[in-house]
């Protein structure tokens, strides 16, 4: 279960409040976005009406990556492709340890929405958490660049095995590989073998998309 810890930054997250004592960078631009523009929750059926907020979101986000120098500079070589997600593109990176992904935030209403995501996946699930390398345009798309530790040499995970762990974390089954986790309004979705990682006895969550969807309090 959850500790308390983790409990208070879940409640931040949802109040849409600034999470203090943690100074990672997807947590700092989480920060940013919230401070500037109010939480919501995402229904799917939403993303057209919100697609203004993103464009002010992407805009603020621009203007955050030049002030702070959080532009990459240079992104992965195409010979270090390995592979395309329904949102990212994902590269080996030279260390053989990590990988490169490069995400545009389609599957989020909003840039905040997209951070809040990372930022739970980051307080769930910290043996595959992300590091925010910067953002790029790519074809003139906001994307951003997150590097995580790459789980090599292991099998995909069984659909028990995962719907156990997620159960035992407050997370009920509501459909195929989808979880809802009641006392947050949390939905995990997709959570099917590929996106997790079977190694050493541990499960490796390598690919996970949150949303929010209860109100605020």
């Amino acid at each position: 279960m959850f500790k308390d810890e983790v409990r208070r930054k879940l409640e931040d997250i949802i109040r849409g409040a600034v999470i203090k004592e943690q100074s990672d960078t997807c947590t700092t631009i989480r920060n940013k976005l919230c401070s500037s523009f109010s939480t919501s929750t995402t229904v799917k059926k939403d993303f057209e009406s919100k697609s203004i907020i993103k464009k002010e979101q992407e805009r603020f986000l621009q203007e955050i990556a030049t002030q702070n120098d959080y532009w990459v500079k240079e992104l992965p070589r195409q010979e270090c492709y390995l592979a395309r997600g329904g949102e990212a593109k994902v590269y080996l990176h030279e260390d053989n340890k990590s990988v490169i992904k490069i995400n545009d935030g389609v599957y989020y209403a909003t840039w905040l929405e997209y951070f809040n995501s990372l930022v739970i996946h980051n307080l769930l699930f910290p043996n595959t958490a992300y590091s925010f390398l910067g953002f790029a345009l790519i074809n003139n798309d906001l994307h951003a660049v997150l590097k995580q530790p790459f789980i090599s040499s292991g099998s995909t995970a069984e659909l028990n095995a995962i719907k156990e762990l997620l159960t035992y974390n407050g997370f009920q089954n509501t459909k195929r590989q989808d979880y809802f986790n009641a006392e947050y309004g949390l939905i995990l979705e997709d959570m099917h073998d590929e996106n997790v990682i079977f190694k050493d006895n541990s499960l490796f969550f390598i690919d996970t998309v949150f949303y929010l969807i209860r109100s605020e309090k």
